[in-house]
């Protein structure tokens, strides 16, 4: 894992409070895991069925049965509850799930997400990213500030197929931290080493910044 990458699920962790339940989307959010304070008091969800996940420890054997959202082996805390994939998607239909983080391909000022599918390449389906997009409390998107061309991932509007319209609260990318606001996207903390201008190039949707109160991390 990168030093961006990192300083990401690290200043991501930031984010979850006592009490909360907690989603992680597939890939890079379900190492946030590993960031969260063992004395932090939540509950971490699985849309596979499963309320209260832990990562495995070193050495333990792994629960065939128990998987994350990106397949990999996990296990569970005292007081953990299994069940079936319908009373897993009620819990996200009836919002009962507090914060959820995704990745994404594009995020637009708008807080427009697409995150599921581009154009001429295998998609292996929406998965659960819709729904949850679309009735869970929070939507935090945890993702590279740009692909791997350099190109822009946070736009002025999405341009690939949409997983859902106006759904992100904050976006944590390895430059920036950034809220969906009315106005716009409010640059809330900003990498150590960036510059405001450096910021500005590296993204096409427009942005609030007051450097006055602007942190870093």
């Amino acid at each position: 894992m990168s030093a961006d990458q990192q300083r990401m699920l690290a200043r991501a962790a930031r984010e979850v409070i006592p009490g909360q339940i907690v989603n992680l989307g597939i890939g890079l959010p379900t190492q946030l895991f590993h960031y969260l304070p063992d004395e932090l008091e939540v509950l971490v969800h699985s849309e596979n069925g499963v309320l209260g996940c832990r990562p495995r420890a070193a050495g333990e054997v792994p629960d065939w049965d128990m998987i994350d959202s990106g397949g990999a082996y996990i296990a569970t805390r005292p007081g953990a509850s299994v069940f079936d994939s319908a009373m897993s998607f009620a819990m996200i239909r009836r919002s009962r799930v507090d914060v959820t983080f995704m990745g994404a391909f594009e995020v637009d000022e708008l807080g427009n997400l697409a995150n599921w599918k581009i154009p001429g390449k295998f998609s292996p389906g929406i998965g659960g990213a819709m729904e949850l997009a679309q009735k869970v409390r929070r939507l935090v998107i945890l993702c590279s500030h740009n692909d791997k061309h350099g190109n822009p991932k946070i736009l002025e509007r999405c341009r690939l197929p949409l997983t859902a319209e106006r759904c992100v609260s904050r976006i944590v990318t390895d430059k920036a931290v950034m809220d969906v606001t009315p106005e716009g996207l409010n640059v809330v903390d900003i990498a150590d080493g960036l510059s405001v201008a450096e910021l500005r190039e590296a993204t096409e949707a427009e942005l609030i910044v007051d450097e006055n109160r602007l942190g870093r991390f």
